[in-house]
Parts: C-alpha cells; sequence; structure tokens
C-alpha cells in the first residue's frame, strides 16, 4: 500500500498531534479541542509534515523559523526541526529521509544559512548532514559537602539582592534578560512569547505535561536592574527521624554575569531543607563547581550532545561568524545531499570574514556535517583528523584551522525546541 507523504491541514492536525505522542511515547490518544487550538495558533501549517497511511498518520515533521546566535553575537536565520517521528510500524521505509529532503529543500529555498535540532537518538542525524554543535551537560551538588557558610551564602555581594517573583513577573522580566545573554551566547536561540507562557503555567498541556508551580527568583545589581533569572522546582522528601531530604531542580536560569550567577546557585544551595540541587541542563563549561568551596560537591552526572546543526549556506554562514585570529583557509566540504557542498575559501579575522567559492587547492577536506560541528567553536579540527573524520591537506591546516573555529568559552544552547 503506498504512504502519502504531504502537508498537514488543519483538520488533519489533531490526528497528526496523536501521532506525535505516538511516537514519543507520551500519549496513545489524540488531543482534546483545547490543546489543538492552543498549537494550531502557533503553527505554521505549510511547514508541518505527515505521512498518511489509509488516513492515519504514521509519521510527523515539523520545522519553525528560528535565530541562532553564533560566534561574535550575530544571528542567522535557522530552519529549526522538531516533532520527528515514525509510528514503529512503519519504520525502515525511508519516511523520515522523504520528509527531511523536503523540508531541508524548502529551508534553503527561503535563504535559511542553518538547519537546527535536538536529538533525541545520537545515530539519526548525521546521515542527513547534521552534527553536534553544542553540548549540555547537568550537575548534582550534595549541599553539605560545598563548604558553603549558609549564613552568607544567600547574600550577594557587591551591592546586588536577590528578590522572589512570580510567574507574571517571569514573563514580563524574562524575555529582556534572555535577549541579553543571546545577543552574546553561541548556540543562544530565540524564545517567542508562547515559550514564556508554556514555561510559567499559561495555556492548556498535554496530560503528560504535569505542571508544578515553580518558584521565581531575580538577582538585582547594585543599581536595581535585573541581571539574573532563576527558575527551580523541589520535592517533598525526609528521611528517617525527620531528616530533609529535598531536592531543588532548576528550570532555567540565565545570569548576564559571573556576579549574578555565582549569588543565584549561592542563594540555590543556602535555602533551609534542601540537601540537592540539581543543576538543569548547563553549558559543559558552566562555573557551577568552581563557584563552590569544594568543587567536589558537584557531580557531573551528564555530558552530552545537544544543539545540532546543518549547514544550507556555507559561505554565508561563515561571513556571518567572527573568528579567533587572521588566516586563509579552502575548505573542501562534501556534502552527499548536494545542497552545501563546494571548495570555499575563507579568509577569517577578529571582526569578519569573507568566504567565496574557489578552484585553489583545499588545505582541510571535510563533511559538512563536520563543519557544523566546528562552526560555533565547540570542537578541535586536530581531533576530528585524528579520528579520521576529516582531511588535513596541508601539512599546518588542522593548527591554523583550531586557531580560527576555536573560542574561549564553549557554546551553549539554553534551550529545548
Amino acid at each position: 500500500m503506498s504512504l502519502d507523504v504531504r502537508t498537514v491541514t488543519a483538520s488533519e492536525f489533531p490526528e497528526w498531534m496523536r501521532a506525535v505522542g505516538t511516537g514519543f511515547l507520551t500519549a496513545g490518544k489524540g488531543p482534546d479541542e483545547e490543546l489543538v487550538a492552543d498549537r494550531l495558533a502557533d503553527v505554521d501549517l505549510s511547514r508541518v509534515q505527515g505521512v498518511f497511511d489509509a488516513g492515519r498518520c504514521v509519521a510527523t515533521f515539523r520545522s519553525f523559523t528560528q535565530r541562532l546566535t553564533v560566534v561574535g553575537g550575530a544571528t542567522v536565520a535557522a530552519d529549526a526541526v522538531t516533532a520527528v517521528t515514525v509510528t514503529p510500524t512503519h519504520r525502515r521505509r525511508g519516511l523520515l529521509s522523504r520528509m527531511m529532503a523536503t523540508d531541508l529543500a524548502a529551508a534553503k529555498e527561503r535563504g535559511d544559512l542553518v538547519a537546527s535540532l535536538i536529538a533525541a537518538e545520537y545515530p539519526i542525524y548525521g546521515r542527513y548532514g547534521f552534527g553536534p554543535a553544542a553540548w549540555s551537560a547537568v550537575w548534582e551538588v550534595s549541599v553539605h559537602r560545598t563548604g558553603l557558610d549558609p549564613r552568607r551564602s544567600g547574600q550577594p555581594a557587591g551591592g546586588g539582592r536577590i528578590e522572589m517573583v512570580d510567574g507574571a513577573d517571569t514573563r514580563k522580566i524574562g524575555p529582556e534578560v534572555h535577549g541579553a545573554l543571546a545577543a552574546r551566547q553561541p548556540g543562544a536561540v530565540t524564545r517567542g512569547e508562547r515559550w514564556w507562557r508554556r514555561h510559567t503555567g499559561v495555556g492548556p498541556r498535554p496530560d503528560h505535561e504535569k505542571w508544578t508551580e515553580p518558584f521565581y527568583v531575580v538577582h538585582r545589581a547594585a543599581d536595581g536592574t535585573v541581571d539574573g533569572l532563576l527558575v527551580y522546582g523541589t520535592d517533598d522528601t525526609w528521611g528517617d527521624a525527620k531528616q530533609p531530604l529535598n531536592t531543588a531542580s532548576v528550570r532555567d536560569m540565565i545570569a548576564l554575569n559571573p556576579a549574578a550567577e555565582r549569588a543565584l546557585w549561592h542563594f540555590l544551595c543556602s535555602i533551609d531543607w534542601i540537601t540537592t540541587v540539581r543543576s538543569g541542563y548547563r553549558a559543559p563549561d558552566d562555573l557551577l563547581p568552581l563557584l563552590l568551596p569544594d568543587p567536589r560537591a558537584a557531580q557531573l552526572v551528564t555530558n552530552a550532545d545537544w544543539l545540532w546543526l546543518r549547514m544550507l549556506d556555507v559561505p554565508r554562514a561563515l561571513e556571518a561568524r567572527t573568528y579567533g585570529t587572521e588566516a586563509s583557509l579552502v575548505l573542501d566540504v562534501r556534502d552527499g545531499a548536494g545542497l552545501a557542498g563546494g571548495r570555499f575559501l575563507l579568509d577569517a579575522s577578529d571582526d569578519g570574514a569573507r568566504c567565496v567559492p574557489t578552484t585553489r587547492s583545499a588545505d582541510l577536506a571535510l563533511d559538512v556535517a563536520e563543519l557544523a560541528t566546528l562552526y560555533l567553536g565547540d570542537e578541535s579540527v586536530r581531533r576530528l583528523v585524528d579520528l579520521g573524520r576529516a582531511e588535513e591537506l596541508r601539512a599546518g591546516a588542522a593548527t591554523t584551522a583550531d586557531a580560527v573555529f576555536r573560542t574561549g568559552r564553549r557554546p551553549w544552547c539554553p534551550d529545548v525546541f
């Protein structure tokens, strides 16, 4: 029986949402009318694909417009891919490949420079030219081992102060604070109004997303400006002999400077009855462990790939970011899908770059997915060469490329999408 791959209509959207729940193992039944209406109001149906078998949706795919911050603070247009599922009864039939090809071709036509996604499974997306460009880490902090003085650790230094706020305050304050972070954090992506509503408990949500109101905290600098935001939840766990064993789990934390970051972490580790702090997803080189008198109190429990990118326009993407040193490199970029391959001359500098097609001999040869891992400054060219995933065609080219692409701090994407 033939499978119909097509753009989803408004009347088919509830069935499409049911299939998403099946694919992600979150729900066996379809969504209610209120949830469908809420999602439809925020979805561009021209970018929603489904595969239908006798009227039943068996695979899903959606993309939306996103801005991605690159090295140097510029943002580029990204084709954000999400809701990718294939029902277990219809796997291994090339359905994802068909939907992905359609979406990437449309993104290329629109002029998007990259495609982006958060990969649920590592092995899937490399074959479509995606590579992990930013990683994420989670720490678990044993509060009693930190060495912090609980009488002082909740009191910010330098005239700053901590304030408890509510969800409505956060919807007002949060976008500006996040915008200031995104203006300089490579790997950050845009958060729309719906993101802030959903993450402060406004609007309907699926049955599997049980909402518990968190605590909202801001840090104000000495001049009164908000330069930090913390959102966390807690459990209610008590051990024998009435001993509190509560865990505080960070849902969101934005700090615009080290002082605010230190103050927020020290505040969270000073709350009575909290014995464990889960950091939530942080940058892999986050300051957290070294902000504690005893860094061993923070145990790394997750260190994994997070934001994946796929290059769609190599010259424009490479010209959008800045670089660590002045140098010229000729890159032979291979792309089996024919979307972004070619040989390019990159003239890089710390205030910009020029990248154009060239016929000059290449210094480095690499797949488009490997270029994506280098794009935000996270990966080492030398390591890719040693792994056989890049080829050094001119002696010393890998060393030069590392000086060009690498950054002082690692990229980080604070968001799931």
